[in-house]
């Protein structure tokens, strides 16, 4: 009898990207992809535990899927993902969660997808939460069942081993492990075969690839990888995300800017400008290191975009110490930043060793002023691309507009102009007039 399965993805590029490898090792074992909940038999949520935000979403999810399991006495729920590593014994107990959940399955564990269902149906809790120290799904070709046709996401290597003080990563993902090089550019090559025309090349830190061949015992790093992955194809955009400052290496930015098709556009989480703030984080390195490696991005790739992640309220963390985070943005003038307030994790270095003592309020205030003074450096960032011309991959059509199409530019910036008959995957280029602080307005030229 034909099951159909459902996938919901909480969390970073990273989970989703496994998402899509689920989806495959489903469907190569007779299970069909459904996008839409309420045909399923089987309603896999895809979790994230990098913010308790995060988490009280799933579990408020959790709660609403037990209304569509009176309807449907059968349906099986399991949890996968960072969660599931770092919750599994909650997650079982129906009276902690106020929620059934019959699957809890870790990261590294989703060939065995097909045997716990198996086991759920003889009437058993199905788990699997043991982390690997090889790369464990590089032979799968992963079903892009929620893709736009045009972008699609690699993942080149799993896990963590830098222990920044306030993150679960290394406990819930394990240990640093790349894939075979090969298997990377087949995966991109069948890709762009198959007529999309970018890819993000992923990983916890993709600076950190290391792969060394077996039989010639030559290393490829990063930056080889990169350049060969751009090989493929001019036509092949190519992304990647994430770096850690840290491993930024002038031969990476070398890299980048001799290619046209690697996009200009770098995410280089700092989380705060304050030197004594960043070594409580186990960040290795200080400001000025930081400040050094923008420096080296901006001369090297002088049209590149560079976007942050930031957090305010860390352990300890001064009125000075945030002043110092003000102070960082503006000499940088990121383009882009995520930002978010500090929220302790179980199990973290943090949590065992420094008390979360900045008070909530004056964790909001400084979020506050974060977000404001990012906003106005975006707008800025945008106004400064008006008159200019880019080359836009379009997407699809815009949300507000079916007379609009819209697409990202090399900086990663989206772009909405007016449709005059184009497709996804098509290069268009573009004459920016107007923007506001998220997006850019222009017309095809």
């Amino acid at each position: 009898m034909e099951k159909k399965i459902y996938i919901e993805t909480y969390g970073c590029q990273m989970n989703f990207s496994d998402s899509e490898i689920v989806a495959s090792i489903m469907t190569e074992n007779n299970y069909f992809a459904t996008r839409d909940s309420g045909e399923a038999d089987i309603i896999f949520i895809n979790t994230c535990s990098i913010r308790d935000n995060a988490e009280q979403k799933v579990l408020n999810r959790l709660k609403q899927l037990q209304v569509l399991r009176k309807k449907k006495p059968n349906l099986v729920i399991g949890v996968l993902g960072c969660m599931a590593e770092r919750l599994k014994a909650e997650l079982l107990e129906e009276a902690s969660t106020g929620s059934r959940v019959d699957m809890v399955v870790g990261p590294d564990a989703y060939r065995d997808l097909p045997q716990l269902l198996l086991d759920v149906e003889s009437g058993q809790k199905a788990v699997n939460v043991i982390l690997s120290a090889e790369e464990t799904y590089a032979d799968i070709t992963p079903v892009r069942y929620a893709s736009n046709g045009v972008s699609a996401f690699i993942s080149i290597m799993r896990g963590c081993e830098n222990f920044c003080t306030y993150c679960v990563v290394p406990y819930t993902r394990g240990k640093e492990r790349s894939r075979n090089i090969k298997s990377i550019l087949s995966e991109a090559g069948e890709l762009f075969e198959k007529g999309f025309r970018e890819i993000t090349l992923l990983g916890q830190n993709v600076n950190s690839y290391h792969f060394e061949d077996e039989k010639t015992s030559k290393i490829i790093t990063f930056p080889e990888l990169l350049e060969a992955v751009a090989s493929i194809d001019p036509a092949l955009r190519v992304r990647f995300a994430t770096s850690h400052p840290k491993d930024i290496s002038d031969m990476l930015l070398q890299v980048i800017a001799r290619n046209d098709n690697i996009c200009k556009a770098i995410h280089l989480p700092v989380q705060s400008g304050s030197s004594v703030v960043l070594k409580k984080m186990n960040r290795k390195y200080s400001r000025e290191v930081y400040l050094e490696r923008i420096s080296a991005i901006k001369t090297t790739i002088p049209d590149a975009a560079i976007s942050t992640d930031i957090i305010a309220g860390f352990c300890g963390e001064t009125e000075d110490d945030h002043r110092q985070t003000i102070s960082l943005m503006k000499d940088v003038e990121f383009d882009f930043a995520y930002m978010f307030k500090y929220s302790e994790r179980p199990g973290t270095i943090a949590e065992k060793k420094f008390d979360d003592d900045v008070p909530e309020e004056f964790k909001s205030r400084r979020l506050q002023e974060i977000i404001e003074l990012q906003s106005k450096i975006s707008l800025q960032s945008n106004h400064a691309d008006i008159g200019k011309i880019f080359e836009v991959l379009v997407e699809g059509k815009s949300r507000k507009s079916e007379k609009m199409v819209s697409g990202r530019n090399s900086q990663n910036k989206m772009v909405v102009f007016p449709d005059k008959g184009y497709k996804p995957g098509d290069y268009v280029n573009v004459k920016i007039n107007d923007c506001t602080s998220a997006t850019l307005k222009g017309a095809a030229v």
